[in-house]
């Protein structure tokens, strides 16, 4: 392998220990090698830093080992060009596997320019990543103790659900707050918990409250009504720490806003996985493929063994699919357009994976070139023009003979 790097260094990080491989020399002619290990505290990635710094480092190099690799980034981050690999395209030669040899196998693909470097954005988006992701997390927990409370009323042989759409409603919570307090089930006292036209249901209400709830359905109902009540004080604090950090990038949400079915929220998690500087991804085609929302190339003699999508960025994917599935709803759309066209041959679960595709290329040349995105409408292709041909195809499908007589010219 070629050197293009006089002095670099390759770091095996573990949870407790970093080996460090420094190679350092001119480019013609033998490569000089030292290794060390430190730990992992923050005083000893001190040391780590000046070790480097005295051999004159450039480049360092390191595995994305779980969340390992983030401490020792943040410590050399400003100081070196740090260039973090995936650990499954550097993996070193089967049979020669200790940490000694991983740091040294590290430096030299890193001396090589053999190392692909993974997507690793500044501070304040690793901090918006971390707040976003966590509101994701407490949002499909509330989801869960909704899903519980269901589960309970059921057993008890409520059944509030077939009458009211969404019992975590203003009406539902109140019929929900009566059965935990135990209070009379009476047509008064239900007609005046509920709202507008669920006042027409009162009898059925009535029906359908009058199960076998006991004091332990009560209890159970109860916490999970108070962990609800938790976990949306935390969304909303959330809500207001991503608020501040958004506000250096007005611009970009807006931009993102004008997106068919892209919300704020949606728009501050895409902002929060990429980043709002493109020039790290060469092309929009290299931003689909790290988020691993394009079709997948498994090739071998000639034949095509398998297209489906690789494992990407889960945040990043999830919410594509989620305003994905939105913008197939709009009407007189371009992503709708495309839903429905590619829906026919694909079948639903792998449109909407393609309309994701298409939306994040588009988000791409959004951000980097600082323009609104134009709706081009459903009928945005150019319509086909159908030749005699077409309409004697369809004819001899319904089983006649189709005679062609040019017409008489005088």
């Amino acid at each position: 392998m070629d050197a293009i790097l006089e002095s670099c260094a390759g770091l095996d990080v573990h949870q407790e220990t970093v080996v460090a491989c420094v190679l350092y020399g001119p480019l013609d002619r033998r490569t000089k090698k030292e290794i060390k290990t430190f730990g992992t505290t923050t005083r000893e990635l001190l040391q780590l830093n000046d070790w480097l710094m005295e051999k004159k480092c450039t480049h360092v190099a390191m595995e994305s080992t779980s969340v390992y690799w983030k401490p020792v980034w943040n410590v050399l981050e400003g100081f070196f060009y740090l260039v973090l690999g995936n650990a499954q395209r550097i993996k070193n030669v089967p049979g020669r596997k200790t940490d000694m040899r991983d740091a040294e196998w590290i430096a030299r693909l890193l001396r090589s320019g053999l190392i692909e470097p993974s997507f690793v954005p500044p501070v304040d988006i690793r901090e918006l990543r971390d707040l976003t992701r966590y509101r994701r997390k407490l949002i499909f927990q509330v989801t869960a103790e909704k899903n519980r409370i269901h589960k309970v009323l059921q057993d008890a042989n409520i059944k509030l659900t077939t009458y009211v759409s969404d019992i975590f409603g203003v009406s539902g919570m109140a019929l929900l707050d009566s059965l935990v307090s135990s209070k009379t089930i009476s047509y008064d006292n239900v007609r005046s918990l509920v709202k507008s036209h669920l006042k027409k249901k009162v009898p059925q209400l009535i029906d359908a409250l009058n199960g076998r709830l006991r004091n332990h359905h009560r209890m159970m109902i109860q916490m999970h009504l108070d962990h609800i009540s938790y976990l949306q004080k935390q969304i909303a604090c959330l809500e207001v720490q991503i608020d501040e950090k958004l506000i250096p990038y007005h611009e970009e949400i807006s931009l993102l806003t004008s997106i068919t079915a892209i919300e704020k929220d949606a728009a501050a998690t895409i902002i929060a996985e990429i980043g709002t500087d493109m020039s790290h991804f060469p092309s929009d085609a290299n931003l689909a493929s790290w988020a691993a929302i394009c079709p997948g190339n498994n090739e071998s003699a000639g034949k095509k063994k398998s297209s489906q999508t690789l494992k990407g960025n889960k945040g990043l994917r999830s919410i594509l699919c989620q305003v994905g599935w939105a913008a197939s709803k709009t009407r007189n759309t371009r992503f709708a357009a495309f839903y429905w066209r590619t829906v026919k041959r694909r079948g639903p679960q792998k449109a909407i994976i393609a309309v994701s595709h298409l939306m994040l290329r588009i988000i791409y040349h959004i951000l980097k070139n600082k323009a609104p995105y134009q709706e081009l409408g459903y009928d945005y292709l150019p319509q086909k023009t159908r030749t005699v041909n077409y309409f004697v195809l369809q004819i001899e499908k319904l089983g006649y003979q189709v005679e062609i007589i040019s017409p008489q010219t005088e």
